[in-house]
Order: C-alpha cells, then sequence, then structure tokens
C-alpha cells in the first residue's frame, strides 16, 4: 500500500549549488535553498543571480537578506577534511554529490518538499545514490546550467558567501592572504606558506590533489611525495 503523505508538499523547490571547486585554498562549499513559488520577484528584486556575476561584497550583501526570510542549508567542507573524503572517494564529483545530497536532506528536515534541482556534473546517478530516506523520495532534476534557475542561483549565492568567509578566516590564521583559483599568484603564496610553516601546512589550508601541489613542493625544492591526501589516522 502506498503510504499517504502526512503533511501537504510546500509550493517551491529547492536549488542546490557549490563554491571552491576551483579554488586552490580554502574549503569546499554546498549550499541548498528553498525557493517557495510565489518568491520569485521577490529575489530579482534582491538580484539574485549566478554568483560568477556578481562582485564578492554583492555576493555577501544578498547572502545577509537571503538568510535572514528563508529556508536554506550550508554544507562547508574544510580543507583537513576535504582532503580526508577525497582520499576515501578518489572522485570529486561522488564529493561533490555527497555534498549535494546533504544540503538537500537538510533542507528536507525543515520542509516537506518534492523537486529539486542541481546543476549537472559527472555520472547522474551520484546525488541519487547520496541522498538518504526523505532524499530519495523527491524529484531530482540535474541539467546543465542550473543556474538560470532563482533557487539555484540563491544558493550558489549562499555558498559562495560561506566560501568567502571561510577562505578570509584561513588567511587569517596563517598570517598571509590566500588568493582565490589556481594561478601563478596561489602558487607563490603556497611557496611562502611552505617557508614560513612547512609543507604540512597544505592539508590545512588547500585542495591538496590539485597539480598546485606538486608544481608548489617543486618550486620549494621539495619531494612531491608529500601524499596530502592521505587521511588523518588521529580521527575517528
Amino acid at each position: 500500500m502506498e503510504q499517504t503523505e502526512l503533511f501537504t508538499p510546500a509550493k517551491g523547490h529547492i536549488g542546490t549549488d557549490e563554491s571552491g571547486k576551483g579554488d586552490f585554498f580554502g574549503p569546499l562549499v554546498v549550499a541548498g535553498f528553498f525557493l517557495p513559488d510565489d518568491q520569485a520577484e521577490v529575489l530579482k528584486e534582491l538580484g539574485v543571480k549566478d554568483c560568477k556575476r556578481l562582485s564578492d561584497r554583492r555576493v555577501l550583501e544578498i547572502a545577509s537578506e537571503l538568510k535572514k526570510g528563508y529556508i536554506f542549508s550550508v554544507v562547508a567542507i574544510g580543507p583537513e577534511r576535504y582532503n580526508d573524503l577525497y582520499s576515501r572517494f578518489k572522485n570529486l564529483n561522488r564529493l561533490l554529490a555527497w555534498g549535494h545530497a546533504r544540503a538537500i536532506e537538510n533542507i528536507l528536515e525543515k520542509i516537506n518538499c518534492q523537486v529539486a534541482l542541481t546543476d549537472q556534473f559527472g555520472d547522474e546517478k551520484f546525488v541519487g545514490q547520496a541522498l538518504l530516506k526523505k532524499g530519495k523520495q523527491i524529484n531530482l532534476i540535474q541539467k546543465t546550467q542550473a543556474e538560470t534557475d532563482l533557487a539555484v542561483a540563491a544558493a550558489s549565492i549562499l555558498a559562495r558567501a560561506e566560501f568567502l568567509r571561510r577562505l578570509k578566516n584561513l588567511s587569517w590564521e596563517v598570517g598571509l592572504v590566500l588568493p582565490k583559483g589556481a594561478s601563478a599568484q596561489v602558487e607563490e603564496a603556497g611557496l611562502q606558506l611552505i617557508e614560513k610553516h612547512g609543507p604540512e601546512i597544505l592539508r590545512r589550508v588547500a585542495k591538496c590533489h590539485f597539480k598546485t601541489t606538486d608544481r608548489i613542493m617543486k618550486a620549494a625544492g621539495l619531494s612531491d611525495e608529500l601524499n596530502p591526501v592521505q587521511p588523518d589516522t588521529k580521527k575517528g
């Protein structure tokens, strides 16, 4: 017998997106956002759009407004945890899927929703397989350029704002401004970090499976056998 819904599903949908995937320094952040059907115009007035089309200042401003009146979830995976998880998954898309699934599940704990939209990456099965009991009952839609959807765009803003906040905090902790991206400037910052703190600092502040790690190690005259994605055996 098919189980009857105890609560009427909310009219709206969940959008998810990530930030930090292409940034050597800082966390990977996945955010989810529930957009009620009657709030699209409000989000447009707030200036919600794909975060890549906004300045960092506007991202932080809009994220602050979104957090005041909407249901959302932010899943932040700091560099140390990221390196540990990557060593287990051995695949960035599986790690992304895990983050997107957690964001969806967190929102489903707060509201009964039937539809979730996410950007398509890797095998479409990854996100579905990572969902738990509640998530597996949802209509999961994956498509390219999903950021054109306002719920996904709002999620992109929330994810980027959290990435920027955490990158700033990491910079303060190590006493050096950590650049975004994976440029020559990033490699120079990595070299300065190694000279100041030793090579193990990369595990704490960077996504160590990037080829950037090898270039920084070689520039520092060190072996590239740091094995930066080795799990921390001290963790449970």
